[in-house]
């Protein structure tokens, strides 16, 4: 074992034991918790939303309303009976319930509660997709995972406060750490509290979403379908994981990458979907999600036959962007040969990202595709689209603009690719506490050559 595959180790076992002890239980009551809105269908005419409540709970409802100016009065508003589905796991028993509200009107704000008599949920608001063509913004996060109410919490409420019209926030996976822990689904709800019950998720699984059952198969934590209501427009098998959705003069893709690096039958199955995807996609802009990079940031990692089996398909089809998180460092880069940085603004390929938002770091790859990269930096990342521009931003848990970058379509021309890094604060690529004493002197020498340009 390596000393980097060492730090790799120790770095996770300290993260999984302090992340297990005195863990808050989150327990179920009559009244909703967990409230997070999704989308199952067309966003300018639906909206889905769920919520939990104790076992005894059987029969739930939600009720919306246009939102007015005026206080809401109970006799204008609509009841939905919500679909309950039991779950026992981590030693809590709990109902989750949903609802899908349909026949909406676009770009239109709505008020809407859930529970019921006495147990009401606070009032609410969402507002609905624009038509095509409409500008709007979201928030995307890398791996959140771990210390979620100590410490993610301030990343997703920064995003909060400095985007609070996100059109939806985007998870690139590993949103928690430990496979079918209650507790941890419940510091991931808490950190997001009221921000979840009023924009959107969209989210793709990780690697730590998922375990094996007794015959080796993998298996997607319990609480994924039943606190997430998404699109069932996948393969069949990946159903509220593989799925795609529509939003504005955006089509947003996600794959799930814990199955294609796992499974040889899994990979082709998405990527023949993903093809088909792409060939009847008419929209102006398309981002794709999964969790593991292709391209990798983090050290001693690469995902070599993800990338050959798909980046080709990226390339043919002028994907614009895709967001990844695993490697819990910071890299972007644009459309690539082999491990260096491409600069020539004719490339058509996608911008690729990785990021990281909640606090486990690891130390970045010898191996400098990136353009921009960061280590031991919390980040978020706003994206505006507008017409013909793409507009990205990454920032720090302060707040401070850390990356930055345009895409330009128009029509007849070359896609455009504008760097505006120059606008951010300096590059953290300082390596993460304690990795003097656990990198080898030839491997630090590599690092200070690769990134502060060393002898």
């Amino acid at each position: 074992m390596t000393h980097s595959v060492k730090f790799l180790f120790v770095s996770f076992l300290i993260f999984f034991i302090s992340s297990n002890l005195s863990a808050q239980k989150f327990l179920p009551t009559e009244f909703p918790d967990r409230i997070v809105l999704t989308w199952a269908e067309e966003p300018t005419t639906s909206q889905s939303v769920t919520w939990r409540t104790a076992s005894d709970i059987l029969n739930s409802k939600a009720q919306i309303i246009l939102a007015p100016n005026t206080p809401i009065y109970l006799d204008s508003v609509e009841s939905f009976e919500a679909i309950t589905e039991s779950l026992e796991v981590d030693s809590v028993k709990a109902n989750y319930h949903s609802v899908t509200f349909r026949n909406l009107n676009p770009a239109t704000t709505y008020a809407y509660r859930v529970g019921n008599e006495g147990t009401w949920s606070e009032w609410f608001q969402f507002t609905t997709a624009p038509e095509k063509g409409a500008p709007f913004s979201f928030v995307y996060f890398g791996d959140a995972q771990n210390n979620l109410k100590s410490q993610w919490s301030r990343i997703i409420r920064q995003a909060y406060s400095n985007l609070p019209k996100a059109a939806f926030m985007l998870h690139a996976g590993d949103l928690i750490n430990r496979t079918q822990s209650d507790s941890e689904w419940g510091e991931w709800n808490y950190a997001g509290s009221f921000i979840n019950a009023m924009i959107p998720s969209i989210s793709t699984p990780g690697n730590h979403e998922y375990d094996r059952d007794e015959d080796g198969s993998l298996v997607l934590d319990y609480h994924w379908q039943k606190q997430f209501t998404l699109p069932e427009n996948g393969p069949e098998g990946f159903e509220e994981s593989v799925y795609y959705i529509d939003y504005s003069d955006l089509r947003i893709i996600s794959l799930n990458s814990q199955e294609i690096v796992s499974d040889e039958e899994s990979m082709e199955i998405q990527r023949v979907w993903l093809e088909k995807v792409l060939t009847e996609n008419t929209q102006k802009w398309t981002v794709i999600t999964f969790h593991h990079p292709i391209y990798s940031s983090g050290t001693g990692r690469d995902n070599k036959e993800f990338r050959e089996a798909f980046k080709p398909i990226f390339d043919k089809f002028k994907v614009d962007l895709v967001l990844q998180g695993h490697d819990h460092s910071y890299g972007r880069g644009r459309n690539l040969s082999s491990g260096v940085g491409n600069q020539d603004p004719e490339s058509q390929g996608p911008v690729y990202v990785v990021s990281v938002s909640g606090p486990k770091m690891y130390n970045l790859t010898f191996d400098k595709w990136m353009d921009r990269a960061a280590s031991n930096t919390q980040l978020y990342q706003l994206i505006t689209i507008e017409g013909n521009r793409l507009s990205y931003g990454a920032y720090t848990a302060k707040g401070d603009l850390y990356d930055a970058f345009d895409l330009i379509k128009e029509k007849g021309k070359s896609k455009q690719f504008i760097d505006r890094a120059d606008k951010a604060i300096q590059e953290a690529i300082e390596l993460t506490p304690g990795s003097e004493e656990k990198m080898t002197p030839e491997e630090m020498a590599e690092y200070m050559k690769t990134y502060k340009g060393g002898n």
